[in-house]
């Protein structure tokens, strides 16, 4: 069997879920990172370095390698292997997304353009260079306003802003983080501007998708019982199966379908965020990639099927017993960081631990190391999971578990700087942006 090809980069979430699911299928793996692999020299074939910045070097390093060790499929585990897994497909002719489509997906400007030329419902929308003049900017956008990054994932960068002053701090906060050197590699060109978006309000869903020929099948619905109405949009509680009525669940499957045959994206799998209010379900972010950090964990299918074992199932043309979900409800919560500093302690594990439906608690950043909250910060403080046999009773453990939990975190040092002199901003009146 020709081998599995994974990009991940070194820091992934995702690496052990994926390797474990292509063990049990008797998969051969090639691990392409960001970086050399510990003990490469000792297993030729099993690893390859490729710079995930620069894809179109990387594709060509794989289309080489794939001469001497056949590559049957191409994965990225997370969103910044996408675009090389798309690019390394099509050389190597294997089943992919179009490049444009993965292209358009990770580009959020180009994805609203292009929803807005289909007609699907989407918020009003203007891009500005991390350059703009404020004065000028605030008087172009609607309010209340979203702000965030181009390319950045997990609600990094992401600022809700309901007045002029709010707009500018918010402005100015996401141009530092974009700044940031390792921010700005990230994003190359993208990390020039800001994409401004009328604020959606109403009950935020995520649909976990896999797409194959076109064709969208649903794999799991979560719902966000916790309000995320800013001024930041840090994500925390997930439950499945979703509580909505059967109609709307049915317009949250059909809206991400659209979104993704507009886009173009024809196989593999699908992360959505959509909102739900009176007037339907509006796409705010799909990715083509599966769910992020240890979330999976919280899925399983058939026979216990992990939600990666599906993945790479299809990505290798194997036949899939069955892609039903479990029938417990499950969840999973993704523990915020309360303030910036550096973590000295975590009590009450052995109490959550303790707490009725609660199967596991994962512990994401070690001890002693530095935890930077949203919306700058790009981790969580570890992964709670739980599985009951309602929706009510997961969510409710999640609660009480986190709850128990304290984190003793010793507050970062900010070196003292003169206030800037205030600017009146002067703002004719918002209009919608188009």
């Amino acid at each position: 069997m020709n081998r599995l090809l994974l990009l991940m980069t070194t820091t992934s979430y995702r690496a052990g879920a994926f390797l474990e699911a292509a063990e049990r299928l008797g998969l051969p793996v090639v691990v392409g990172s960001d970086r050399p692999q510990v003990l490469s020299a000792a297993k030729p074939g099993g690893s390859l370095t490729v710079d995930l910045l620069v894809p179109q070097q990387a594709s060509r390093t794989i289309a080489e390698f794939a001469k001497q060790y056949p590559i049957g499929a191409v994965v990225a585990a997370d969103d910044d292997g996408a675009i090389l897994a798309a690019m390394a497909s099509a050389a190597l002719q294997l089943r992919h997304n179009p490049v444009d489509a993965v292209s358009a997906a990770r580009n959020k400007h180009r994805m609203r353009e292009i929803l807005a030329r289909s007609g699907i419902p989407s918020p009003g929308f203007e891009r500005f260079s991390i350059d703009e003049d404020l004065g000028t900017a605030a008087r172009r956008v609607s309010l209340p306003c979203v702000l965030k990054p181009l390319f950045l994932s997990a609600s990094r960068g992401v600022i809700r802003a309901d007045d002029t002053v709010q707009f500018v701090a918010a402005f100015r906060r996401i141009v530092a983080l974009l700044r940031r050197p390792e921010v700005a590699a990230q994003g190359g060109p993208l990390a020039q501007q800001i994409l401004v978006e009328t604020f959606i309000p109403g009950a935020e869903v995520a649909l976990e998708g896999l797409l194959s020929g076109g064709n969208l099948r649903v794999l799991a619905l979560f719902d966000k019982p916790d309000p995320l109405d800013g001024p930041f949009f840090e994500e925390t509680i997930y439950v499945t199966p979703s509580r909505l009525p059967h109609p709307v669940q049915e317009a949250i499957a059909e809206c991400t379908a659209k979104v993704a045959a507009a886009l173009g994206l024809t196989d593999g799998p699908v992360h959505a965020e959509l909102r739900v209010n009176d007037q339907g379900p509006w796409m705010l972010e799909i990715a083509p990639r599966s769910i992020g950090g240890l979330c999976s964990r919280a899925l399983r299918f058939g026979a216990g099927v992990s939600l990666e074992e599906l993945i790479l199932r299809h990505a290798v043309g194997l036949e899939t017993e069955s892609f039903e979900r479990e029938r417990q409800a499950s969840g999973v919560m993704m523990i915020p960081i309360p303030q910036a500093g550096t973590l000295q302690e975590v009590l009450g594990k052995e109490e959550v631990e303790s707490v009725p439906w609660i199967e596991e608690i994962r512990l994401t950043i070690p001890v002693g190391q530095e935890v930077v909250p949203l919306p700058e910060g790009a981790r969580y403080l570890g992964f709670i999971f739980a599985r009951a046999e309602t929706p009510e009773r997961v969510e409710s453990a999640l609660r009480e578990a986190h709850r128990r939990l304290k984190f003793i975190i010793t507050p970062a040092r900010v070196p003292w700087r003169p206030k800037p002199a205030r600017r009146d901003f002067r703002v004719a009146g918002p209009r919608v942006s188009d």
